[in-house]
């Protein structure tokens, strides 16, 4: 298409999008002259010579037009809608209206509770398994100790044993020459657990020293060293109970004055 400036007569040539950025009013990019394109807008140029553009005249009604290349097609209404008399009688005060997301939630809702409820599973699992690595924290602790035992002793099973050594006491302890076997001596402690818990049976460190404080040997005594009972072994020092041991061990001879008794 193609429009004339009517002040410097100079053709430009124009497109759609151009005449409707401000409905056909150019300005003539030669003599800036602001002109109406739509006034001899035409399709194509005359044979030259030619002077000016003719003047497109302004019809009487607009025309209309007829080569249709697309019609988007009518929506579906979301509901029809019935034609309600005033005044009918109608009571609709006991209508419940349920959104369609509300529905949606609901029928989401029943399929989503295998996924809980395997959620909950695995939770619960997971805090049996950090139970489990944190035993000794939790029942050598004074506050969850106590319940955990109770709740062992309602489903009869038993708490692992938690050694803690700083908390077993020597109350009194000797030491004598074997009666029975020469060259060995007899060493008789009685040990108190402070802790509140049951502790395993610890091995204990007997050290024979000098006048001068010289060690002249030492021994260690594990549990099935120095008692008897298995069963008594299993089942640990009480909490609170006193302990009675009874040490042999081989006579360092007569330069041992001293001994000491230690827990490990």
């Amino acid at each position: 298409m193609y429009a004339q400036c009517p002040d410097c007569l100079t053709v430009f040539s124009m497109d759609a999008e151009t005449l409707a950025q401000a409905r056909g009013r150019v300005v003539c990019g030669h003599c800036q002259t602001p002109f109406d394109a739509l006034d001899n807008l035409s399709g194509q140029l005359p044979p030259e010579p030619f002077q000016r553009l003719p003047e497109r005249s302004v019809p009487g009604a607009p025309p209309r037009v007829e080569s249709a290349v697309y019609r988007p097609r009518p929506e579906a209404p979301a509901f029809a809608a019935e034609s309600v008399t005033p005044g009918a009688g109608e009571d609709f005060t006991q209508l419940t209206f349920s959104p369609r997301f509300a529905r949606e939630a609901r029928r989401s809702g029943v399929r989503r509770w295998p996924w809980l409820v395997a959620c909950l599973i695995l939770l619960l699992l997971l805090c049996a398994q950090l139970a489990w690595a944190k035993r000794e924290e939790l029942v050598a602790d004074a506050s969850t100790g106590p319940v955990l035992r109770q709740l062992c002793e309602g489903f009869g099973c038993r708490l692992p044993l938690v050694q803690d050594t700083a908390r077993l006491r020597l109350l009194a302890r000797d030491v004598q020459a074997h009666p029975s076997v020469p060259g060995a001596l007899l060493i008789s402690a009685t040990v108190h657990n402070d802790a509140t818990f049951d502790q395993p049976w610890p091995v204990v460190v007997v050290t024979l020293s000098d006048v001068d404080g010289k060690r002249l040997a030492m021994r260690r005594l594990r549990p099935s060293e120095y008692l008897g009972d298995g069963a008594v072994a299993t089942r640990g020092l009480p909490a609170g109970d006193n302990a009675a041991l009874v040490l042999e061990v081989e006579d360092p001879g007569n330069k041992a004055v001293a001994f000491e008794i230690g827990f490990e």
